[in-house]
Order: structure tokens, then sequence, then C-alpha cells
């Protein structure tokens, strides 16, 4: 299939919009992105997708509709892409589309659980005429996985290097951390990213997320603060693991800060160290040594955030996914394409070791176009 093109699209966990990313892919797989666009989700739109995070009155249909919705914002945005390309839908082989995450409780209650991302895919397909691969955390799960992080497998397939160790993290409103050594990959959510900041700033500051950590900046580390949000026991738990809103969210902040007298840059500021000391925790315990560490998602563009990662991490190389060829804010939506591809080779697209599923698996939903 090289040269084959496909669109992948993304819409993460901080709510901000859609990533989409046109790209071709040779031989040896790796990818030639042809053009990126964004587009960002209006803020009423943000309000209603956190409420769905927990049950609502009439959530079935407030969550379909939505769905529905979502759809024709994405169909929108790779529309926009394709015009921006001066490329044809019939020159698609497919869309990999991920899909806004409402619920990810794998191992839940049953031993399997379940995940659940909306876009409505067959309208996708309806509104583009491009054919659409969907819902792909459903297969790793009923294989007894965590259904996430998928991206491992593709930063293993364009990231690997044979002369150094090297860790890719992706911070967006969860972080996640792959690690790459000598053929061995691991993979898993270390905890919150820019997702409590975002919801901190956003209190306080009317904000959106807080840019560059300028707001944070001006404030101070509370150290009982600190170590008392890093004794949230799913930082110690052993990979494969995988979290999202259903743990780190609102309420998950304000049992630690509700009835306290912290200023809220303070809180900010202790937020963004939060981040930082549980991915450099993450990677003390259950990584390797590593070498080389390259930040991508919306948390690389965080200043403050950076700086703080890299007095933890000392000597340690610190750069971001531009070192290696590719945009910080383009890496998951490009995962989707390549994911997309996958699916349409009908070759495997789950690691095992990460996921703890069973075995390999085909990942993804076809809808036809």
């Amino acid at each position: 299939m090289a040269g084959e093109l496909f669109i992948g699209l993304m819409s993460g966990t901080s709510l901000d919009g859609a990533d989409v990313a046109l790209v071709s892919f040779n031989d040896v797989q790796q990818p030639n992105v042809l053009g990126t666009y964004f587009l960002a989700y209006p803020s009423a739109l943000r309000v209603e997708i956190l409420a769905l995070q927990h049950p609502t009155h009439n959530e079935l249909e407030t969550t379909m509709l939505m769905g529905n919705r979502l759809a024709r914002l994405y169909a929108e945005a790779v529309n926009d892409l394709l015009v921006k390309c001066q490329v044809s839908p019939q020159k698609i082989s497919a869309i990999g589309c991920h899909g806004q995450t409402i619920r990810h409780r794998p191992g839940f209650k049953d031993g399997i659980g379940f995940t659940l991302q909306i876009g409505n895919a067959a309208l996708l397909a309806e509104l583009t005429g491009i054919s659409v691969i969907s819902d792909f955390r459903s297969r790793d799960i009923a294989a007894g996985g965590q259904g996430a992080p998928l991206v491992p497998a593709f930063h293993h397939a364009v990231f690997a290097s044979p002369q150094s160790r090297r860790a890719l993290i992706n911070i967006g409103g969860i972080a996640n951390i792959t690690y790459l050594s000598s053929g061995e990959v691991i993979g898993f959510d270390s905890g919150p990213g820019n997702m409590l900041l975002d919801a901190w700033i956003k209190q306080h500051q009317g904000l959106d997320y807080d840019a560059n950590g300028v707001w944070a900046s001006t404030g101070n580390v509370i150290e009982p603060l600190l170590f008392q949000m890093l004794d949230e026991p799913y930082f110690d738990l052993v990979p494969p693991k995988s979290t999202g809103r259903d743990l780190f969210n609102d309420a998950w902040l304000n049992k630690h800060v509700l009835d306290k007298h912290y200023l809220p840059q303070d809180v900010a500021r202790t937020l963004v160290e939060l981040t930082a000391q549980s991915i450099y925790n993450a990677l003390l315990k259950d990584c390797g040594g590593v070498d080389e560490v390259y930040l991508c998602g919306g948390g690389a563009h965080n200043t403050l955030l950076k700086d703080a990662l890299q007095i933890l991490l000392k000597n340690i190389q610190l750069e971001t996914t531009e070192a290696l060829g590719m945009g910080v804010d383009w890496v998951e939506a490009i995962a989707f394409a390549w994911l997309a591809k996958q699916c349409l080779n009908q070759e495997t697209a789950n690691l095992p070791e990460v996921t703890g599923a069973k075995g390999a698996r085909i990942l993804g939903a076809i809808y036809q176009k």
C-alpha cells in the first residue's frame, strides 16, 4: 500500500479540538505528512462534552446526538484539509478516526469493562465520501487488554533506534509514555497531563489553558499538596495501565484542595509539578535506563513544564519530536492514519506487552464509503 493516502483524525482528552493529518506511507512504513489542519471545538461544545464524562439525565440520547455533532465537525475538518492540500476524497484510502472518549473503563465490573469513543463514523463516511475506520480500542479490551495506549505500536514502527534508549512522552489531557529499547516496548499512561491544570485555570482565569505556563510560573509549589496528590494509588500500579477523566477529574482535584486556603497560582504551579514528577517517577519505576526523552502533544509547548522535567531528568537529553522530524501537535493524528492503514492491510496494531491483551489483534471497525 506504499503511496496510498490516509487521513488521521484525533480529538483527545484535552478537548481543544480535532487534529487532522494527511499522510502517505512508504515501503518501510515511514509516514510522509502532506498536510495538517486543526479545527477548534467551540467553548459550548467543550462544556457539553465534559458534562457527558459523568452520568447525566437522558445521557444515552444526549451522547448519540453529540456523536452526530462531532461527525459533522470532523467532516468539516477533513474537507477543509483536502481543499487546503488540493486532494480529492476519491484519492483517500481511509480516515482513521479516534473519536472523542466519553468513558474508558477497562476491566470494570465483569473483568472486561468497556470504552466509548463517539463521533458517528457512519455519518462521517457519509459526509466525506471516504471510508472511515474507528473504534480502535474495543478489540483490544475484548481480548483482555486496556485498549490504551495504542500509539506505542506506531512509536515503535517509526521512532525506535538501535543506538539509544528512547522515551516518547505525549502530554495531552493525560500523559502517556512509550519506552523503546533494543526491541523492547513499554507503554502506559503515567497520569494527568494538562487536564487538571486546564480545568483549574478555566475556573480561576476563564482561560482554556495556561499558555507556556505563564500563570503557573507566578506561583510556588505547595509541597504537602504535591505529596498528597502523588499518593494516588494509580501511580503505584504496574503497567499495563491506562487512565483518563474517569479518575483524574474535577472531583479528584477538589478532594485535595477543597476547604484549603491555597493561592490559585500556587495550586497551578503544583499541578505542573505533579505532571512532571509523575512522568519522572514512572520513568524510574517502570522503564529501564533512558538516554533520550522526546515530548509531543500540547504539553510540549509549555515551557514551565519542560523546564520542570529537565530539572528532574538532569543530564538526560530532553527534546521534542520536532528533533525526530515530526511536529509535536500531529504525532497522534499521524498515528491514527497508521492505525487505519494497519486495519485495511489486515495487520495487527496493538502490542500485548503494552495493553495487556491476550495477543496481537487487528484493530478498528470499518465503515465503507
